[in-house]
């Protein structure tokens, strides 16, 4: 079956190959501004430069303070602000990494780096949850004494900490939707929480003297810890995995297409994925009916794909003959194989 492939990137004009471009204008990408998507980025980096340092400054002084205190919870705090250091570091190397360009073993650069960096984030999250809880449950059953005046001097100064790096990393428009953003958000988080918890186990231990409420407390940060690991594993393994964009749907997808472009017949073999979490990129077989033009057809649909359903990156395969699926079991091979721009 003869077929009319167009690898198309968003360009205004067609060339002999099929490829689109637009008279040295760059590449627009569903018109989404590649400026913006690298301001971006450069944002969340120094966002996360700045919280790995203030995180790695302070937990020097936390581990110190947890030693001398005798307190599990800032002991268990100070090996999780050991843990996000790293972590913050991780992100901040997936987001730099990111901005390399393609090259010949690796057509769409290193952009999916942050996404395995999230997903590196969201275990280190779930595995320091398992270590603070069965820390917690030995000091439990053996409880030591504890300083609390000098614990809440420590967790008072850890609070202002966390708070600060939080508002580092949450504040501005940098990014909130990133996945990689999001676990070290999620590191940093945990970080307050377990300030918080500090605080409170001290005020409990100088009023009451009871030491259990320092392990009991810890346990309750472990769990919140580690559901923060378990929804960034949960979404960087679905975007490593290949799923589909959140809100996608194929069937409406379809329909659109065969109603709102003049010939075509039907729209089938959908593939839909995102490389970061923040982009789509398509691929999709079309069947015109009978006098439709190819030409005009594909141009239309990759307009309606770009700005209506926000793909930015886009391959179309034409079937000119041939009912739905004939002859073309799999569109796999015909993937979009030139790197998009970074976002």
């Amino acid at each position: 079956m003869p077929h009319d492939h167009s690898h198309t990137h968003d360009h205004a004009h067609d060339d002999d190959h099929g490829h689109d471009h637009n008279d040295g204008h760059g590449h627009d990408h569903g018109g989404h501004d590649h400026d913006d998507h690298d301001h971006a980025a450069h944002a969340s980096q120094t966002r996360l430069a700045i919280a790995g340092g203030l995180t790695a400054a302070f937990m020097l002084a936390e581990v110190a303070g947890g030693i001398i205190s005798g307190s599990l919870a800032l002991l268990a705090d100070a090996a999780h602000m050991l843990t996000d250091a790293g972590s913050l570091l991780l992100a901040w190397f997936g987001f730099h990494l990111a901005t390399r360009p393609a090259d010949a073993k690796r057509s769409f650069g290193f952009a999916r780096f942050r996404i395995l960096a999230a997903f590196a984030n969201g275990l280190t999250l779930i595995l320091l949850a398992g270590w603070i809880i069965v820390e917690a449950a030995q000091r439990f059953f053996s409880p030591a004494p504890i300083e609390s005046g000098m614990m809440l001097g420590v967790a008072i100064v850890g609070l202002l900490v966390n708070i600060v790096a939080f508002f580092v990393l949450h504040g501005g428009d940098a990014g909130h939707d990133d996945v990689n953003l999001e676990g070290a958000l999620w590191h940093v988080a945990g970080d307050l929480l377990g300030s918080v918890v500090a605080i409170i186990a001290a005020g409990v231990i100088m009023w009451t003297g009871w030491t259990p409420i320092d392990p009991l407390l810890s346990i309750f940060v472990a769990l919140l810890v580690g559901w923060g690991g378990y929804r960034v594993i949960k979404r960087s393994g679905h975007i490593l995995l290949e799923g589909a964009p959140t809100g996608f749907d194929p069937d409406a997808l379809r329909a659109d297409l065969e109603t709102e472009i003049s010939g075509v017949a039907d729209v089938h073999h959908i593939h839909v994925w995102t490389l970061t979490g923040s982009d789509r990129l398509v691929t999709l077989h079309a069947r015109l009916e009978v006098d439709a033009d190819a030409q005009t057809v594909r141009r239309a649909m990759r307009t309606r794909l770009t700005d209506h359903h926000a793909m930015t990156h886009v391959t179309l395969e034409i079937d000119e003959s041939g009912p739905q699926g004939e002859d073309c079991c799999d569109c796999i091979s015909d993937a979009p194989t030139e790197a998009p721009h970074s976002h």
